[in-house]
């Protein structure tokens, strides 16, 4: 009697096992649709087509395990690109076409990245005077973006009596996985140096940048002084209003 009621749940395990497989890769594609934001947005550069998201989706989380990642790769719905672990017990993929798996945005689940954003406080953390609003200086407007993934399973086939019949609960769910990520892919990310100096050289910012116009005259002092020590008149003096200095750069010996 006691076999009756375990045997079943047994043979489940394996089942169960691939669906949360395969929810554990939604998760980690929603991870990617929303990260790819903060690299590609509008402050940056352009957001990827939804289309294009999907297609490296579907290829790089859904696909078999060894796919190489490369640009403009597409999943094919044959063997040789499934992932062989996601089967039901007649050896069917759960994922019946690739195109079961698909990408929206935002809490609607809307087709356009202007979908994806919500507001937020984004100028709460400066704690600052209106007056100054530093958050308008520093263009953080974007909000919070959301990326959503779904994955349509297929239905499990009925193969008859005997151990199949643990699975008749299975075969008309119609289950689907849906997972997403939520970040804040504001103007704080830049793709160069030059781009987070750019955002920052402002007077309301850098007060400092007011003493630029004082350099000629800071610069004929340091000489003055340092002339004695350094009869060449090569003198250093201070940056004044200057950020140049301040950036984060590899060295060009890392880049190789």
């Amino acid at each position: 009697m006691i076999a009756l009621a375990l045997v079943p749940l047994f043979l489940l395990i394996p089942l169960i096992g691939k669906y949360q497989s395969i929810s554990h890769a939604t998760e980690m594609a929603s991870r990617y649709a929303a990260f790819e934001a903060i690299a590609n947005n509008e402050g940056m550069s352009a957001y990827k087509p939804r289309a294009q998201l999907e297609q490296e989706v579907r290829r790089r989380f859904f696909s078999n395990s060894d796919a190489p990642i490369k640009t403009n790769d597409e999943a094919g719905d044959f063997k040789a690109n499934q992932n062989l672990m996601w089967v039901d017990p007649q050896g069917e993929a759960l994922i019946r076409r690739f195109s079961d798996v698909s990408v929206s945005f935002g809490a609607g689940n809307g087709t356009s990245h202007a979908d994806a954003i919500s507001g937020a406080d984004d100028g709460a953390p400066f704690n600052m005077p209106v007056p100054l609003k530093v958050a308008d200086q520093m263009a953080l407007h974007t909000g919070v973006y959301r990326a959503n993934v779904h994955v349509k399973l297929a239905n499990l086939k009925d193969i008859g009596p005997g151990y199949a019949s643990t699975y008749e609960t299975f075969k008309n769910i119609d289950l689907s996985i849906s997972r997403h990520t939520a970040v804040v892919p504001d103007t704080w990310t830049a793709a160069d140096p030059e781009q987070v100096q750019s955002r920052i050289d402002k007077t309301v910012l850098f007060p400092g940048k007011m003493l630029a116009n004082a350099k000629p005259l800071v610069k004929a002092a340091v000489i003055a002084v340092q002339s004695p020590a350094i009869p060449d008149g090569n003198a250093n003096p201070p940056k004044l209003g200057e950020l140049d200095f301040w950036r984060d750069e590899v060295p060009a010996d890392r880049k190789r």
